[in-house]
């Protein structure tokens, strides 16, 4: 498996594209993205990144049924792999611990 460490974009895919579950394609990516995160989201990024979470083993990608709605054109659909969901829950426990050792004081004096 190609590099383990996600980056910030690269969780937030791999978190949409666990939240979709069956209909996670670039497109209904790109839109849950830009809804829950207020950013404007390109989908040629999303893209690259679904490439490069796939290349690191942690979603798997399979064409679906052609379409006339789509012009005879079949959408990628995406999935979680058993690697993308440690990665997930590695990402998560780390940032957990991290904000655990935050003191409550801290916050008070910012």
């Amino acid at each position: 498996m190609k590099g383990t460490n996600l980056g910030e974009f690269e969780e937030l895919v791999l978190l949409t594209v666990a939240a979709l579950i069956n209909e996670a394609y670039s497109v209904a990516i790109c839109d849950e993205l830009s809804s829950h995160t207020g950013r404007s989201v390109k989908l040629g990024v999303v893209h690259a990144v679904l490439n490069r979470l796939e290349e690191k083993g942690l979603v798997k990608s399979e064409l679906g049924e052609a379409t006339k709605a789509r012009g005879g054109k079949r959408k990628r659909f995406y999935q979680l792999t058993m690697q993308g969901k440690a990665a997930l829950v590695s990402a998560k426990s780390m940032r957990d611990q991290l904000w655990a050792r935050i003191p409550s004081l801290a916050w008070e004096n910012l």
